[in-house]
Parts: C-alpha cells; structure tokens; sequence
C-alpha cells in the first residue's frame, strides 16, 4: 500500500463502487464509501467487507463506509480530492440533487474532481451521465467532471489484477489529476477529451453483451458470437462517431476493449442475463435471481430511442429491444438478423 495521499469518497456501495473503493484504499487514500441504506452500511463496518456484492474482496484498514452523504463530502472535517460516482444510471440524477443540496447547504466545502463509474443514458431524457452531473451540480464543480471507461471486471480490480481503463474529460487537468491518483496497485490509466466516445462505448457494449449471451444461452455458436461483436461495434461506432466521438475511441478501451470483455467474460452480468434469455427463461426471473443491477437491461431501451432520435440503423439493438420489450422470441430475431437485406461491410 502506499503512502497516505489523503481523501476520496466513492457514492454508491454496488459491487463496482466497492472494487473502485478497495482499489483507492490500497493506493493509499483514505477511502469514504457511501451507501443509501444504513443496514447495508451497518453490515459492511460488521464484516469488514461488502458480503451482498463482494464478499471475498475484505476492506483495507483506510477504507470505511458511512450512510450520511454529509460526511462523505467532508462536512465537518477534510473534503475529498475525488469523489467517484458508481451509483446506477437510473439513479444518478437523484443522487445528484442530494449531493448538490449538501454542498450548497455548506459552500466551504472545496470543489473536489469527480469520476462517473456509471455506464447508462437516461431514458427519458438520453442525457449521458456527463450531462447529468454538469446540469445538476452547483456552479464550480460541474466543470470538474471525469468518465471512467476501459474493460474491468470489479472483482478483478478489487483483486487488484492488472487492468487497463480510460479516463476522459474536457478539461485535460482533470483527467490528468484522476490518472494521477487512480494509477497503480493493478491500475494503468489512460487519458482522452472525447467523454462522448468513451460514454457511448460504455452504454452500448451493454446492450451488445446482452445480445451475445442470447447467442450463447441458445447454442448459436463462436462464429456467431465473434460475428456479433464485430458487427456490434460497427453498430456503436455508427452512432457514437455520428454524436461527435473520435473513431480511435472506439477502437480502444472504451470501445472494443470493453466490448469483448463484457460479451465474453463469465463475470460480466449482461452477459449473464442474455445466457439465461436465450435459455428460455423470463426477464423477471432472471432479475429477481440475480439481485444485482444488468446496466444493459435498461441501457437497450435509451439506445434504442436515441437511434430513433438520430435515424441511425441499429438492427442489434433494435433486435434486443424487441426480444426484451416486445416479446419476439430468440429464434424468430435470429432468422430476422441473418434474413437482412444484403449489403457491403463498410456500409453505414
């Protein structure tokens, strides 16, 4: 572990809030992490370890969690250098409201970096999670706003393997301050200004995830699986390139970085979910069993209205919706898919 480097506080106690916390504690900060719930909180200072999503990843000694939104910013005592936003898509703007309420509640209070860990648009709006923090946090932070992106499966980092992510902002000494204290102990962070492309690759590989665990949960095959990821990426390229994303992102850890981790790998929850699709069993069933968050799940119903909204053709996210919220049946969107008319690659 390394020297003391002082405060940083991660909002939203999930089992990748909790992987980022682990990961800041044993960079040597002294690591704030916050939950809604005080029986939550209660149960990780017992255990010292987050039992419900994470259980095998222990706290290190710099690392407490608390349920007062106050004293994670610093009321009262040392505000953070960093505070790293892992709550829910779908839940971030609230939280927001809250965290905009205390802060303006005691304006002493220093304008720490911030980090988005969400990967989500919202749906009625299909405002990126960047939007949401510079439209509701108090003139003097919302210019100090990062996202976080790359491949990075949370019990990995809180193992802390090696990983690689990138961080983009707009402001080139916020990313550099971020990549500064999250780099090492398994991290390598990279910087970028595109926060569009680095936000887009992360919501849409969700949504691709799902469709490969279908394909895989109904026995279509690895040359269907590498086949849909390839063209899945054609897909968030199309449209995120089309938004003002830079193609190189794409092509990097935001992009196809995390886009093969998330349809590929055995820890990744979307995945998980479009395995037990294609198997057969029901949404409902398959969320109630996993008692966590598949970001996905709701990522196809934004991605889905921002193609509408921007006119740009998405047949596997147009498919997944479909198969998610209009009940076409697996092998129906498989004859759909692979029935298409006929066009060159390159073609958009």
């Amino acid at each position: 572990m390394g020297q003391e480097r002082g405060n940083v506080t991660v909002l939203g106690a999930g089992s990748w809030g909790t992987a980022l916390a682990i990961h800041m504690a044993r960079r040597g900060f002294t690591t704030t992490l916050w939950a809604r719930s005080t029986e939550h909180v209660a149960a990780m200072q017992a255990a010292g370890r987050n039992t419900r999503y994470l259980p095998d990843a222990p706290f290190v000694d710099t690392l407490h969690a608390t349920a007062s939104l106050p004293d994670a910013v610093g009321v009262g005592g040392q505000p953070p250098a960093l505070v790293i936003c892992a709550i829910p898509s779908h839940a971030m703007r609230d939280a927001m409201r809250q965290l905009a309420a205390v802060l303006r509640d005691h304006p002493g209070v220093a304008a720490p970096y911030y980090l988005i860990a969400a990967k989500g648009i919202e749906v009625d709006t299909l405002a990126n999670m960047h939007d949401v923090l510079h439209s509701e946090l108090p003139v003097g932070h919302r210019d100090r706003v990062a996202v976080l992106g790359g491949p990075s499966f949370a019990a990995e980092v809180a193992q802390g393997l090696p990983t690689m992510v990138v961080i983009a902002a707009y402001d080139p000494a916020t990313s550099g301050a971020i990549q500064t204290m999250m780099s090492g102990d398994g991290i390598r962070a990279y910087v970028t200004d595109d926060v569009i492309g680095v936000e887009l690759g992360g919501v849409l590989k969700n949504v691709i995830a799902l469709a490969a665990g279908v394909g895989d949960g109904a026995g279509l095959g690895q040359n269907a699986r590498a086949g849909l990821i390839t063209r899945g990426l054609a897909e968030i390229s199309r449209i995120a390139i089309k938004l003002g994303a830079h193609p190189a992102t794409l092509a990097g850890l935001a992009g196809l970085g995390d886009l093969v981790l998330t349809c590929t790998g055995g820890l990744s929850r979307n995945r998980r979910v479009g395995i037990a699709l294609g198997q057969g069993r029901t949404l409902d069933e398959i969320l109630a069993e996993m008692g966590m968050v598949a970001e996905g799940v709701k990522n196809t119903l934004s991605a889905q209205r921002l193609a509408e909204r921007e006119g740009v053709e998405m047949p596997l996210v147009k498919t997944m919706h479909a198969i998610l919220y209009g009940g076409l049946a697996v092998r129906d969107a498989v004859e759909l898919l692979m029935g298409r008319a006929l066009r060159a690659e390159r073609e958009w």
